[in-house]
């Protein structure tokens, strides 16, 4: 999160451990983000159960998967659920940054 705010001015707003926590966050702030980052695996349930908790999102908010285990399946899971891009921890950290930047650019 540190990194995102220094390289791309994020803010952030919320965070979940937990599936059962990010989606009661997303429930009772369903208009405070622009953009949520999910991880499939939490320490509890699943970041898919979030990813489907965002499927009423409006048009302009954005949800990308950041994990480390982005293959070919997931990406294809994600895409069903709606994701607007994933993003594989271990090699595409910058691709992300660079896709904050553009959502930033984009809001102005």
């Amino acid at each position: 999160m540190a990194t995102l705010d220094e390289l791309a001015g994020v803010v952030t707003v919320g965070t979940s451990e937990t599936e059962n926590a990010g989606k009661e966050w997303l429930l009772e702030h369903p208009a405070s983000w622009d953009l949520a980052i999910v991880d499939l695996f939490l320490k509890q349930g699943s970041g898919l159960g979030i990813l489907a908790a965002c499927r009423n999102r409006r048009p302009e908010q954005k949800v990308v998967v950041l994990s480390n285990y982005a293959t070919v399946d997931i990406r294809k899971r994600c895409a069903q659920l709606g994701v607007d891009a994933v993003f594989d921890k271990s090699n595409e950290i910058d691709a992300l940054v660079d896709y904050c930047v553009q959502q930033s650019a984009n809001e102005t």
